[in-house]
């Protein structure tokens, strides 16, 4: 992971966007930054799984936190809020499920994920909404380009064995995206839950909660 970005940013600004825990100071139960996500978040059925050491560094390091401290040997700085506007190289923890809630003004979250008592139908269909949420974001302030390819792609073409890693190239183009809305709108139209020292997720609020009263 830590090669691609480097073969593609090179020494430019960029802002990666990662989907898992990079602060984990906590060795049991749940950080405050999960907490506080779950208190705007549940009612979309977006709240976040618990994360601490126990299950993520059960041999002394959380994977995330080496994703971030190689990152940060070659020049990017660890920093939960985005400056609008502003060339950074940073690395951030975000979470998909809420910034695709706020981002598309949704009811609740899209259920594309494999889950008990789940149908292959349904994610089918769900993954058919999230690929048009995606495209929508063609004619959107930021734009996401380049994407067609595979936004277009047919999910009831793949077997079951590769749902799982349409999804993931989903996810990882959304949290490229998250990386681009929050460049362009900064925290106005965002918030950090939780915190760097005990672990922060930073992700899109909805329109209720954006601070510029856009």
């Amino acid at each position: 992971m830590v090669e691609f970005v480097l073969a593609h940013a090179d020494e430019d600004p960029a802002i990666v966007a990662i989907d898992a825990p990079l602060v984990v100071p906590n060795e049991a139960g749940r950080r405050p930054a999960e907490a506080e996500i779950g208190s705007v978040f549940a009612r979309y059925h977006a709240s976040a799984h618990s994360a601490n050491r126990k299950l993520l560094a059960p041999n002394g390091t959380a994977r995330g936190e080496e994703l971030v401290g190689r990152l940060e040997v070659n020049g990017f700085v660890h920093r939960a809020e985005v400056e609008a506007l502003t060339p950074a190289r940073q690395v951030i923890e975000v979470y998909p499920h809420p910034a695709i809630v706020s981002i598309f003004d949704l009811d609740e979250i899209i259920k594309y994920k494999a889950r008990k008592k789940r149908s292959h139908d349904l994610r089918l269909t769900e993954l058919g909404r999230y690929q048009a949420c995606l495209r929508s974001l063609e004619s959107k302030e930021p734009a996401l380009l380049d994407a067609r390819e595979l936004l277009n792609l047919d999910p009831t073409s793949l077997i079951k064995a590769r749902l799982k890693d349409y999804e993931d190239r989903l996810d990882g183009l959304m949290c490229a995206y998250i990386a681009h809305y929050l460049w362009r709108w900064g925290m106005a139209r965002a918030r950090v839950f939780g915190n760097l020292s005990e672990g922060y997720i930073v992700s899109p609020v909805p329109r209720t909660l954006w601070s510029s009263g856009e």
